[in-house]
C-alpha cells in the first residue's frame, strides 16, 4: 500500500516490499560501551552508506537517510533500499552534495519531504532547498514531483562552507543553516543569503515576520546574519527557539541562539583564529554583534544538534547533544535555560566521524557516522 494513503503501519513492511541495494544490513552487530557514568548499548543498524549527511524519521522503524554523493535512502528494520529515484541532481563537490532531510510538519497528510543540497548552475554552487512527494509502490520507492522552493540567489566557486540543516518551527515554517562559501564577508552582507541562517514557509514563499520581508534592509528569507558555517540546528524543547552549531575556523566553533534581524559576528569577532594563527576581525566582542552561548576552542568540528527529548536514557534528559568530526565523537551538553553549564565528552574515536544525531520515535538516540563506509547508530540502555 502506497504512503499516500496515509497508512503508515505499511511501513514496517518495507524491509521486504522496496527494492534492495548491495549494501547491507549489520543490524546484530551491537555492544556494551560506558559513556561518561552511565552504560549503553550500541547498535549498527545499517552500514555501507556513502558519506551518509542527514537523517529523518518516517515511522518508529523507518528513517530516510541522505548520502552527500547525491543518493536518499530508505531504511526500515535494518534494511537498506535502492536509491531513491525523483531526487534533484546535486553538486557534490568538496563539502557539497546531498545534505539534509526534513518531513513536513503534516506529513502524515501530504508525504511531503524536504532536502538541503549543493546546486550547480551559471556562476557556481549554491545552498538550494526543495521538496517532493514521498511515494512507496509495491517494490518502488520515490519521491513525485519534486521542485526547488528556494536557492542562495548569488553562486561562487569552491566546495565548502555550504551549511545546511533543516528544523520546521512550531509554527511550521522552515530554518536553513547557509554558510559563507569561504568568501567571509558575504556573512556581513545583509542581501546575499550566505553565512545567515534563513527562514521561508513552506511553499517558498516569505514569512511576513522575517525582519527583512519588505527587501529594504536585507533578503527577505534572513532571519539573522554573521555566521560561518553552521551544520547543525534544532528547536529548544522548552522555548521552541532554534539553536545552531556552527564551525570556526582555528577555534572558534559556537552554539548560537539566532533571534530575528540579529548579528552573530562572523567574520569581525570570533574566539578562534586564522588556520594561519593571524587574528581574526577586531577581537571577540563589538558593539552590535551577538556573544554565542558556548565556545570551543580548539575546534571539534561540529555537525549535527538534538535536544535529547527521549524517556529510554532517562540520564541524559533535556541534554543536548553535538556530532563532532574532529576528535571523531559525541559531545553531551548540559542546559540550564539558556546556559550551558557543563560538558562531557562520549566514544572519542570509537566510531569515527559524527555527522548526524537525532532522538528517534521510541526515545532511542541515533548517530550517522561520516565515512566512505557510514553507518547508522543506535544508542539504547544497557541491559
Amino acid at each position: 500500500m502506497p504512503i499516500q494513503t496515509r497508512k503508515f503501519s505499511t511501513l514496517a513492511l518495507l524491509g521486504a516490499a522496496i527494492a534492495l541495494s548491495n549494501i547491507s544490513s549489520d543490524g546484530a552487530q551491537a555492544e556494551v560501551v560506558r559513556a561518561g557514568k552511565i552504560k549503553v548499548n550500541v547498535e549498527t543498524i545499517a552500514s555501507g552508506l556513502k558519506n551518509p549527511w542527514g537523517l529523518a524519521f518516517v515511522s518508529a522503524d523507518t528513517m530516510l537517510v541522505t548520502e552527500r554523493p547525491g543518493r536518499l535512502r530508505l531504511i526500515s528494520e535494518g534494511q537498506i533500499s535502492a536509491p531513491l529515484r525523483g531526487v534533484p541532481k546535486v553538486a557534490a563537490v568538496g563539502q557539497g552534495g546531498m545534505l539534509d532531510v526534513a518531513l513536513d510538519p503534516d506529513f502524515a497528510n501530504n508525504n511531503l519531504i524536504y532536502l538541503s543540497y549543493a546546486k550547480q548552475s551559471s556562476g557556481g554552487y549554491a545552498t538550494a532547498v526543495g521538496r517532493g512527494k514521498l511515494v512507496i509502490n509495491g517494490s518502488r520507492a520515490r519521491l513525485d514531483g519534486f521542485r526547488e522552493i528556494f536557492s542562495v540567489a548569488k553562486k561562487s566557486g569552491g566546495g565548502v562552507h555550504f551549511g545546511s540543516r533543516l528544523v520546521f518551527g512550531r509554527d511550521k515554517t522552515l530554518f536553513i543553516t547557509s554558510g559563507d562559501r569561504g568568501q567571509q564577508d558575504r556573512a556581513q552582507n545583509p542581501f546575499d543569503g550566505a553565512g545567515s541562517v534563513l527562514r521561508i514557509n513552506r511553499d517558498g514563499s516569505i514569512p511576513k515576520d522575517n525582519p527583512f520581508a519588505d527587501g529594504k534592509d536585507g533578503a527577505p528569507a534572513i532571519w539573522s546574519t554573521g555566521h560561518r558555517n553552521p551544520q547543525g540546528a534544532a528547536l529548544h524543547p522548552e522555548t521552541g527557539e532554534l539553536w545552531t552549531v556552527e564551525h570556526g575556523a582555528r577555534g572558534g566553533d559556537e552554539i548560537n541562539r539566532p533571534l530575528a534581524g540579529k548579528n552573530y559576528g562572523w567574520p569581525v569577532i570570533s574566539y578562534g583564529t586564522h588556520y594561519s594563527g593571524r587574528k581574526i576581525g577586531i577581537g571577540k566582542a563589538a558593539d552590535g554583534f551577538e556573544q554565542p552561548l558556548y565556545y570551543w576552542d580548539p575546534s571539534i568540528a561540529p555537525s549535527g544538534l538534538n535536544f535529547y527529548t527521549g524517556d529510554a536514557i532517562p540520564e541524559w534528559k533535556g541534554s543536548l547533544f553535538v556530532g563532532a568530526l574532529k576528535f571523531r565523537m559525541l559531545v553531551r551538553l548540559t542546559v540550564d535555560g539558556t546556559k550551558i553549564v557543563s560538558e562531557e565528552r562520549l566514544f572519542s574515536k570509537r566510531y569515527g566521524r559524527i555527522r548526524d544525531v537525532r532522538t528517534g520515535p521510541a526515545g532511542n538516540l541515533w548517530l550517522l557516522t561520516d565515512a566512505r563506509d557510514g553507518r547508522v547508530l543506535k544508542i539504547s540502555p544497557a541491559q
